[in-house]
């Protein structure tokens, strides 16, 4: 792991593989961190220059001045990728919220991605777990987010995964890290309240973000797990309708992360993707 300073934030993320091979780059879901990703690394870097990215104010990364919205995370992501030296179009992969992260820089600047990879993507449907619902009710929610300790953090951590086996000491501990940090409970409510509200994923943006790539012609894959209980595996048929050139997979038996529940998969199926573009 390294930290840069971005902006006067610093900014934590994970890099393997070589330098000069095609970059690949992985961002995480609302409240998580760039372990989400870990299991990838090991199944790109062969190949690619993969980098993984505490996004602004989660993870263990500190917030940028400005209020966290969709386009504040993309501009985060793209200035840190700068300040990385990274400056070629990317492979971009994004898990949820990730995934709306990743649209949204797409639409701001084509010519920095690649390929597009969405996984359980949010922006395609209003449903969402009533867990982030019930945090935009006003004191309440902030009240929630400071109390994620040895009690709750394996709640939360079992509604993302269909195998419970993978709620494991390590990701417990590191969600219990992630909600003390200074920035996070703050940064979570700005986003969440941007996102929408008690009566699930607002229209207007995503409305306008799926409008505005409309003509994007990037390689895309959209995959989602069939026992997601965050966001509906419903909303792919919303995501291949926005995407009508990309390829899907639904994975069966799986939750709101393939990434890490089907690993070896979810690699397998994305790779030939990125090779094609390479060649």
């Amino acid at each position: 792991m390294n930290y840069l300073d971005v902006r006067g934030s610093r900014i934590r993320i994970h890099e393997t593989g070589d330098p000069e091979a095609p970059p690949v780059v992985l961002l995480h879901g609302i409240g998580r961190s760039l372990e989400d990703w870990s299991l990838q690394h090991s199944r790109f870097d062969d190949a690619y220059r993969v980098i993984s990215i505490d996004m602004p104010g989660f993870g263990l990364s500190q917030r940028m001045p400005e209020p966290a919205t969709l386009s504040t995370f993309a501009d985060g992501v793209r200035a840190t990728l700068d300040t990385l030296g990274e400056t070629r179009p990317v492979h971009l992969m994004g898990n949820s919220l990730g995934g709306a992260v990743s649209m949204t820089l797409l639409a701001a600047d084509p010519s920095r991605v690649t390929t597009l990879t969405l996984v359980n993507s949010a922006g395609f449907g209003k449903e969402v777990t009533w867990a982030l619902r019930i945090l935009s009710i006003p004191g309440l929610g902030r009240q929630l987010l400071r109390r994620i300790d040895t009690r709750t953090a394996p709640r939360v951590e079992r509604t993302l995964f269909r195998d419970r086996a993978l709620v494991t000491p390590e990701r417990v501990e590191m969600a219990i890290r992630i909600a003390r940090q200074p920035d996070f409970a703050p940064v979570y409510l700005e986003i969440a309240k941007e996102l929408g509200g008690f009566r699930g994923v607002a229209a207007a943006w995503r409305t306008s973000l799926l409008a505005s790539l409309a003509g994007s012609s990037q390689p895309t894959m959209i995959v989602w797990g069939e026992r997601d209980m965050i966001l509906p595996s419903h909303h792919l048929a919303a995501a291949r309708a926005a995407f009508p050139h990309a390829k899907w997979h639904m994975f069966p038996d799986t939750g709101h992360m393939p990434q890490i529940e089907r690993p070896d998969e979810f690699a397998g199926l994305v790779r030939p993707m990125l090779a094609s573009v390479r060649a």
